[in-house]
């Protein structure tokens, strides 16, 4: 017996869990061209490695602890069940460990130049197998966040929040990069780096996209149809508000002849695309102008965090803590501005119970590691 829906939900997050999977190579992209050309090679070795055992993580622990609260390697049910149930177990295996995958790209960036490969991979195991599913399963997982009302369609929250806590806690603890605020810095390829921002915004239709889960109604297309309108319409509107900004204070979008403030421009345009993709997904099934409006705020958020992020001497080389975590958390409270049921304090509730338990479980890992094998490359 053929079953169309089942045969449509399964290709649905199939199609979309390839395109965040290329996201991968968005970040991969992006990380080498914002860093200085020397560091480029390590940043594409730490972006194969961290894919891998972020897969491998949540196949022998992750998944199960994330949606079923146990231990132990993952198993497809028989396929009378995954009838029943509406698409494939290993379509949606596939689209939950891509997650996995970016939460873990999003710490990758922050700590570059100064981290040692091996100590970040053993922290990407842990952050697969144990940190990521825990809270994850507190909402996806039918957990108490679920319970309480908690919204995050996407994972503004629950991928990005994470990714920038444990990012926040990491360079905190890894210390900046000698010459950090008395040293310019020159980027590796503001092509590369480009490339990278217009992949990442290509596979975040996937991320959003996919997270409706099922195609088998026309309401489900229609669904779909608006989160890839709004998904691209934040991402624009997060662009333009910072070009308004950069006008505003410097009369141009080309700034100046000066590397370091033509760079930081540079940057901002970036952290606007992006800051404006997170900030929508917590919820992307808005009104246009509710995209744009959401988008617009991420953005300049994101651009605006990097600056707080330098003022306050905190080192995060590709500006992944004011693009994930602090739009992340802007985006998560915005659901209140659309969904009937939301309501604010179950998402305060929301971000301050993942956002505490990200960074004490982080820190003890980073700390761990600090005093025993040691996470900084040496200075040659």
């Amino acid at each position: 017996m053929h079953d169309p829906s089942f045969i449509l939900n399964s290709i649905n997050l199939l199609f979309h869990g390839a395109l965040v999977m290329f996201m991968a190579a968005g970040f991969t992209m992006l990380e080498a061209g914002l860093v200085r050309r020397p560091n480029m090679p390590i940043q594409c070795r730490k972006n194969l490695g961290l894919f891998a055992i972020s897969a491998i993580a949540f196949l022998f622990a992750g998944y199960n602890l994330m949606f079923h609260q146990d231990l132990g390697i993952w198993q497809p049910r028989d396929i009378a069940a995954q009838i029943e149930q509406g698409y494939a177990d290993h379509a949606y295996w596939f689209f939950q460990m891509v997650f996995v995958a970016t939460t873990a790209s999003i710490v990758s960036g922050a700590v570059a130049e100064r981290m040692r490969l091996l100590p970040f991979l053993i922290f990407t195991t842990f952050l697969a197998a144990f940190i990521y599913p825990i809270q994850g399963s507190w909402s996806w997982g039918g957990g108490f966040l679920n319970d309480l009302g908690f919204i995050d369609f996407a994972g503004s929250t629950v991928v990005h929040s994470v990714g920038g806590w444990a990012a926040l806690t990491g360079v905190i603890i890894l210390g900046p990069r000698k010459g950090f605020g008395t040293t310019e810095f020159i980027i590796a390829s503001k092509p590369l780096a480009t490339l990278g921002a217009f992949i990442l915004c290509f596979g975040w239709l996937g991320f959003n996209g996919g997270s409706q889960i099922t195609l088998s109604t026309t309401e489900d297309v229609i669904s779909i149809a608006t989160i890839y309108a709004n998904t691209i319409v934040a991402a624009t509107a997060g662009v333009a508000a910072v070009i308004a900004v950069l006008v505003l204070r410097y009369g141009d979008i080309q700034l100046s002849a000066q590397n370091e403030t033509e760079t930081k421009g540079y940057i901002g345009l970036i952290d606007g695309a992006l800051g404006g993709l997170v900030a929508i997904t917590a919820y992307p099934l808005v009104s246009l102008s509710l995209a744009v409006l959401v988008g617009a705020l991420g953005g300049l958020i994101a651009m605006l965090g990097g600056t707080l992020l330098r003022q306050l001497k905190i080192d995060d080389v590709v500006g992944a803590i004011p693009v994930h975590l602090f739009a992340g958390i802007f985006g998560t409270l915005a659901v209140c501005l659309s969904h009937p049921d939301a309501n604010i304090m179950a998402q305060a509730i929301g971000i301050i119970c993942v956002g505490a338990f990200t960074v004490v479980t982080s820190s003890i890992i980073w700390l761990a590691m600090k005093y025993t094998i040691g996470i900084r490359r040496d200075d040659e």
